[in-house]
């Protein structure tokens, strides 16, 4: 699975997505957010009325559809979230009453769109990916040591698979190695 931040108005909606599955599964609070405009707590404080009231209703499935994934949170830990796909999102968000709804299920729509043509044109990814770290605000440089890093990180396990290191202990010794390095070099050469 992939962590991702996909942006909705300058909004940051936390997703995961499922490469086994080919499904993106998206934050319930942070869509809750943008749709009542208010703030985690509260969102997730209606999320959980919101669930209670649907299962009442017979609406049970697009609750139980829902998954608890682990996303970094602003505190950058990693805590259980609930998420959701993008079927079951657009349910949830028709049950929301808010002049963002529409606007949610059109960028639903988009997100699962762009997802399709990066699938025909894998390139396009790339563009999104360094479109969306600039609205974030990083510099070119730092975009480009991170696609590098990125670039250097898929040849190194490709070898390592090439090379049938598959236990996962194994592996996850190397990439945690890996990672410390690039940290490392990431600071040095963006800070410096």
């Amino acid at each position: 699975m992939k962590n991702d931040i996909k942006l909705f108005e300058q909004s940051k909606i936390r997703s995961v997505y499922d490469e086994e599955k080919d499904v993106w599964y998206f934050s319930v609070i942070d869509v809750m957010v943008i749709l009542l405009e208010k703030d985690y707590q509260t969102s997730r404080k209606y999320w959980n009325k919101l669930a209670e009231r649907l299962r009442k209703e017979g609406a049970e499935q697009s609750v139980t559809n829902c998954h608890q994934l682990k996303l970094e949170a602003a505190d950058g830990k990693k805590y259980l979230t609930t998420v959701a796909d993008a079927e079951t999102m657009l349910r949830i968000v028709q049950s929301v009453p808010s002049p963002k709804a529409e606007l949610i299920k059109q960028w639903l729509a988009r997100v699962g769109y762009e997802r399709m043509k990066e699938t025909v044109d894998p390139a396009l990814s790339i563009d999104r990916a360094r479109e969306n770290w600039q609205k974030l605000g990083h510099s070119e440089k730092w975009i480009q040591q991170r696609m590098m890093g990125q670039e250097t990180r898929n040849k190194l396990t490709d070898y390592w698979k090439d090379h049938e290191i598959t236990k996962d202990e194994e592996y996850a010794i190397l990439t945690n190695i890996i990672h410390i390095f690039h940290e490392r070099f990431c600071l040095y050469f963006c800070f410096n």
